[in-house]
């Protein structure tokens, strides 16, 4: 019986049961405020705020992203390669190649 009580699934499930308990107790116990029009508004300092407009360039985030996703790939390849012999220089060109990469990938972007 112990087993099964202490076994991960139900375990989570008394957790997850407790975590709802407090929060509904929470819930009860929490201040009511007043609603008013500008209660769900970011705070300006009094100002009315504009939103910005909106602008979807995710360019240079996947620029970003493929930065990293070479360094990563080249860390992995790197740390799999033997110490010694023939491996050592060409993990160093290898290096070198993946610097040029990432050279290019950080560099000005033409607008």
């Amino acid at each position: 019986m112990r087993e099964i009580l202490l076994s991960p699934p139900v375990v989570m499930l008394a957790y997850l049961a407790m975590g709802f308990g407090i929060y509904l107790l929470a819930r009860g116990w929490a201040a009511r405020g007043e609603d008013y029009p500008g209660k769900h508004q970011p705070y300006a300092c009094g100002e009315d705020l504009r939103p910005a407009p909106i602008k979807l360039a995710y360019h240079s985030f996947f620029r970003l992203a493929l930065m990293f996703s070479v360094l990563h790939l080249a860390a992995l390849t790197v740390s799999t390669l033997p110490g010694r012999g023939l491996f050592q220089p060409m993990g160093l060109v290898y290096l070198a190649g993946i610097g040029v990469s990432v050279l290019v990938l950080v560099g000005e972007e033409e607008t």
